[in-house]
Parts: structure tokens; sequence; C-alpha cells
């Protein structure tokens, strides 16, 4: 029996090691982020990444 699209994309993300995570900003917030990630060349994913192994490895 074929795979639905969903049980094709949970395989996907658990072989990649990810997970949907999801937040409501402000919209203050967003424009920063927006702002940032284009001024850096990351996507908003990879900024928020950087950002929070850089705040748990200056612990």
């Amino acid at each position: 029996m074929a795979m639905s699209r969903l049980e094709i994309q949970k395989r996907s993300d658990e072989k990649r090691g990810v997970k949907l995570c999801g937040f409501k900003f402000k919209l203050e917030t967003i424009d920063k982020l927006d702002a940032l990630a284009a001024q850096q060349g990351m996507s908003k994913t990879a900024l928020l990444e950087k950002l929070i192994e850089q705040a748990c490895s200056a612990e």
C-alpha cells in the first residue's frame, strides 16, 4: 500500500532529525528577524539555530 503524503513527510522529518516548532511573535519581532536573516544571508531557521547555539555555548 502506498504511503500518504503525511506519512512520507513524517518519515523524511524523522530521518533528517527535524520537528516542526511554531511560535507566535509580535509583528515587530518578525520584521527584525526577517531583516537580520536577510542581512546575514541566512534562512530564519538557520539564524535562530545559530543564535540558540551561541547562547547555549556562552553558559
